[in-house]
């Protein structure tokens, strides 16, 4: 592959769209989808970039398209999350690579993750689709979800948005492509027999241009390359 350019790779197996996907250890993962036809799809299947060539893995063993994916401790976890009227709890389902095997997720996990996911300090943190919520955090050893403190999504961010991390730091991009930098900082809880984090967050905006008004994300992601693209504070670029 060329830098600097875009290269055609192969094709899916199976032709899908609003797929879970997920890099791990340098493999790409996609699973779940809607089919050409529209009707929600089981497969999954990875992808070597070096080799540019897909092969199937064991099926997802429920038929779903993704709202939200992420990768955490090794292991693509895929939800469908929440869907009107929210008669019914949303599905999840979490794949081990090492055991090329699905398991149902956790229920505490699927039923409190709202919004679009990030993976920072090897904790998955949940910006909520319903807005001046505060970020939250989950916890795998009671199986819930915790608020951080600090305040909430600034109000200039509004929906739809496009999320991203990179280090310590979790970037919003929002309607009008204003974005929100939230700081994640931890302390150990003291008094605690396991390894506990306490997370705090600190947000700051950077305002787009004007002419920006009309524009809404569709996703977002870091790059340390462009030298020509607008910089953040820090020196980063969107």
């Amino acid at each position: 592959m060329q830098k600097n350019r875009w290269t055609v790779m192969n094709q899916m197996i199976t032709a899908r769209s609003f797929f879970a996907s997920g890099a791990i250890n340098g493999m790409i993962y996609v699973a779940g989808g809607n089919s050409t036809d529209l009707f929600e799809l089981d497969s999954a299947e990875v992808m070597d970039p070096i080799k540019g060539s897909w092969h199937s893995i064991a099926s997802m063993g429920a038929n779903m398209a993704s709202y939200d994916a992420a990768v955490l401790n090794g292991k693509l976890l895929v939800t469908e999350g929440w869907l009107w009227p929210f008669y019914v709890s949303p599905r999840g389902q979490v794949y081990d690579p090492r055991t090329n095997d699905w398991e149902s997720m956790a229920v505490g996990l699927r039923e409190g993750w709202t919004g679009s996911s990030v993976v920072v300090y090897d904790h998955l943190f949940v910006v909520s689709e319903l807005e001046r919520m505060k970020l939250k955090v989950y916890d795998s050893d009671t199986d819930s979800w915790e608020t951080l403190e600090g305040p909430p999504l600034p109000e200039q961010i509004c929906k739809p948005f496009a999320v991203n991390a990179c280090d310590c730091r979790i970037y919003v991009v929002g309607r009008n492509l204003h974005v929100a930098v939230g700081n994640i900082s931890r302390l150990s809880q003291k008094g605690t027999c396991s390894k506990k984090w306490r997370f705090f967050v600190q947000w700051q905006v950077v305002e787009a241009p004007e002419s920006f008004s009309d524009l809404t994300p569709s996703s977002s992601q870091i790059s340390y390359d462009c030298v020509d693209a607008p910089r953040l504070p820090n020196g980063e670029t969107i």
